[in-house]
């Protein structure tokens, strides 16, 4: 973030214009990802609920072992196998907090994303999600946000400078009133907002909603945050994940499309099958998009 009281000290040197920019660079000034933690252009890694089984710092490991740098944690999940009965959510003790964050620092893996949390159109309540992504250094909250709390939200987002991305499940025919998994939705939630509101594209569920992928991110361009990126082995409600490149989901055009983009968020792998031995499949995964990106220089 910038200094603006220093700004303001030396603001007689500094044209009214000159100031402007500057503080329209700080309202996007969110945490970056250091190239330390991409593969082949891209901070990629797992959302922990591929490893639902088991507990979050095994999670953790799990992702190390698969080959990624990043990972998006979720609420709920057991701590770790030495306190099975702590739940990693955004009231976790700064204690548990810290123990965490050495756990990430032994792997070397950057906790990038939180979510699908909960954000209601209560302060009080979103504070804690939002507190709880600033101490762990995150970029961005993931979340499936009503309409009510979008000022709330923005104004939050704001304050902490974390950004919030909207998630996408899949359509429900018994639900007429979900309408997260239309990309178009999204976009009416976020479009006239601050750059840090935007989408965290989960091409599986677009495919589960019989939406092409890449269609979605077009519709999405300029506010994708992040992305659940999956490859199913069919173009139906009934799809389920396998390794990328191998299913309908196209993920070469969508690596493309990302990157045209420009895209600078975490991807994260949510392997929802194999659950009990998904590493394989995940490295498998990480490995073509490595391969992919180097064969496209």
């Amino acid at each position: 973030m910038l200094n603006m009281s220093l700004l303001q000290k030396g603001s007689c040197f500094l044209g009214v214009g000159t100031l402007a920019l500057l503080a329209s660079i700080s309202v996007q000034a969110e945490v970056k990802i250091p190239d330390e933690y991409k593969i082949g252009g891209y901070a990629i890694g797992c959302q922990a609920y591929s490893f639902n089984r088991f507990s979050a710092f095994e999670a953790i490991e799990k992702t190390a072992q698969a080959g990624g740098r990043v990972i998006e944690f979720y609420p709920g999940q057991r701590f770790s196998k030495e306190e099975p009965d702590a739940k990693l959510d955004h009231n976790m003790s700064d204690e548990q907090l810290e123990k965490l964050k050495a756990k990430l620092k032994q792997h070397h893996i950057m906790a990038v994303n939180y979510g699908v949390v909960g954000l209601p159109n209560d302060e009080q309540e979103c504070r804690k999600v939002f507190g709880f992504a600033k101490k762990l250094g995150l970029r961005a909250v993931t979340s499936e946000p009503s309409a009510a709390a979008m000022d709330l939200i923005e104004k939050l987002v704001k304050e902490y400078d974390i950004a919030m991305a909207v998630h996408n499940h899949p359509k429900r025919a018994n639900d007429p009133n979900y309408k997260f998994w239309d990309p178009k939705y999204v976009l009416s939630l976020v479009k006239d907002r601050d750059p840090r509101l935007g989408s965290c594209a989960d091409t599986g569920h677009f495919v589960r909603s019989g939406i092409k992928p890449v269609e979605a991110l077009k519709t999405l361009k300029g506010r994708i945050i992040s992305s659940h990126l999956k490859d199913l082995h069919q173009f139906s409600p009934g799809g389920h994940d396998v390794p990328f490149g191998t299913g309908v989901s196209d993920i070469p055009a969508v690596l493309d499309e990302l990157k045209q983009q420009g895209f600078e968020g975490n991807i994260s792998i949510e392997y929802e099958y194999n659950w009990d031995n998904s590493v394989p499949d995940i490295a498998q995964c990480i490995g073509f998009v490595c391969g992919y990106t180097t064969g496209k220089k």
